[in-house]
């Protein structure tokens, strides 16, 4: 069980018989001119029970045809604008002083719905709809009509403007957009997406991601694997997990590294949110109950609060496996940028520079993760390599912490398929008492997770 699938989901808000009564998919629509292309439509375009709305998957279809409907019933991201409406979302608009509710913000907006300008909608749609799948696969008026073609390719429509999710290393960009953030000076993206700690002072949650897990709790609305193209094997669906995992953490640590060289031009410096939320938001202890204070503070000054090193501390296992001389040098980098940014007034230029060098090479473990070829022993190994840093990983924090769970997660889903271990239950008992250490993030003990990690340890062979 994936840890984010414990997690509430709310009842599903419309009613399967809606669905059929919905407009019909832009099957008719001829091909728009490139000089239209790129406006959103909406997503009622995508809701027949011909194309992506149907109850149940379609048999002989190259899609399971229920897309939309799994998204309308399922997928917290089609509830997303109902959350601006609530109270704690109308409460943010007035300690940010938005000068308007929450839900008409384009600060708000451009994440949590289908926020588009006038002039970039091709028709009506609602945006009270949330994050739907334009949000995705990008605005669908040049390849809606077209895409639904017998034998039209998928590269035809990626040509046309539809946002390439099949390859892992380009969804996980498009999901990093909203749980990452973009950069608010780039003039290419005039509607900026990014979460300061001015925002989680006003109540928003900070941000942390994993690409196989948050797959899961969507749920994946697509087959995975994909039926496999004339003349290329048919990929082992037991490693599309731990696949999306690894390039996911690599592409995350990249855009991290962007996002960390913009910042420090910034003239707020240092962001608070690239910072450890836990080591200065926790319940407080007697000091001779403290397992902060017992440990100390390994490269910083007590009272200097830590970098976030939770996109790091647990994908350097899996790097170290991949190509160990340049993890060392992607270690070296980060080392750098962890030290620097460990400090209460970090060296903007040094934190650039070492940021600047560690994204390339984490580009490069993306691309070749996205291609290589697992198989248990990689697995075992990567988990392995998790619980042998127990203190390590556990006194990162508790985001740390939670990264190393759902890998954990991840990586024995796949591996336990491959032979069905004789102490399976005993792992997976483990493993989600990792997970209930991690249900309130202020009373985080990293002793007690620590004991966690190597009790797995000891149960892995």
């Amino acid at each position: 069980m994936h840890f984010v699938t414990q997690l509430p989901l709310r009842a599903a808000f419309a009613a399967t018989s809606a669905l059929l009564s919905l407009a019909l998919c832009g099957a008719a629509q001829s091909t728009k001119p490139a000089a239209e292309a790129q406006k959103y439509i909406g997503p009622g375009s995508c809701a027949a029970t011909s194309c992506h709305g149907s109850v149940k998957p379609v048999a002989d279809s190259r899609i399971l045809q229920t897309e939309y409907t799994t998204w309308i019933l399922k997928d917290k991201h089609s509830r997303a604008f109902q959350v601006l409406t609530g109270e704690v979302g109308e409460r943010m608009a007035r300690i940010l002083k938005l000068g308007t509710k929450a839900e008409e913000s384009p600060k708000c907006l451009a994440c949590h719905a289908l926020y588009a300008t006038p002039e970039q909608r091709g028709r009506a749609f609602e945006i009270s709809e949330g994050v739907s799948c334009e949000n995705c696969h990008g605005p669908a008026s040049a390849w809606l009509g077209s895409h639904t073609t017998r034998d039209w390719p998928h590269e035809k429509s990626v040509a046309q403007g539809m946002h390439d999710t099949r390859n892992v290393i380009h969804r996980t960009e498009k999901c990093l957009e909203c749980h990452l953030g973009t950069n608010p000076q780039s003039a290419a993206k005039p509607t900026n997406k990014f979460v300061d700690h001015e925002m989680i002072a006003a109540g928003h949650p900070d941000l942390y991601f994993e690409l196989d897990s948050f797959s899961a709790v969507m749920p994946r609305h697509w087959k995975a694997p994909r039926e496999s193209a004339p003349g290329k094997p048919a990929e082992d669906p037991s490693w599309v997990g731990v696949r999306d995992w690894s390039v996911g953490q690599a592409v995350q640590l990249r855009a991290a590294m962007e996002r960390l060289t913009w910042r420090a031009k910034k003239d707020t410096w240092p962001e608070y949110s690239e910072l450890s939320c836990i080591a200065c938001h926790h319940s407080l202890v007697p000091a001779q109950d403290s397992w902060r204070q017992e440990h100390g503070y390994a490269g910083r000054r007590p009272g200097d609060p830590a970098w976030n090193a939770s996109r790091y501390l647990v994908f350097r296992v899996m790097a170290r496996q991949v190509d160990s001389a340049s993890a060392q040098e992607l270690e070296k980098q980060l080392s750098a940028v962890a030290g620097e940014m460990s400090k209460l007034n970090p060296d903007r230029n040094a934190v650039s520079a070492a940021a600047s060098s560690a994204a390339p090479i984490a580009q490069q473990f993306a691309e070749r993760l996205l291609t290589m070829s697992y198989e248990p022993a990689t697995a075992l190994r990567t988990m392995q390599g998790i619980t042998q840093e127990p203190e390590t990983i556990a006194l990162g924090d508790e985001r740390t912490a939670e990264q190393a769970a759902m890998a954990l997660d991840s990586l024995y889903i796949a591996y336990s398929k491959q032979g069905s271990p004789a102490n399976a239950n005993e792992v997976r008992a483990a493993i989600n008492a990792l997970f209930q250490q991690l249900e309130n993030p202020s009373v985080y003990n990293a002793d007690q997770f620590a004991s966690g990690l190597k009790r797995i340890r000891d149960l892995l062979h």
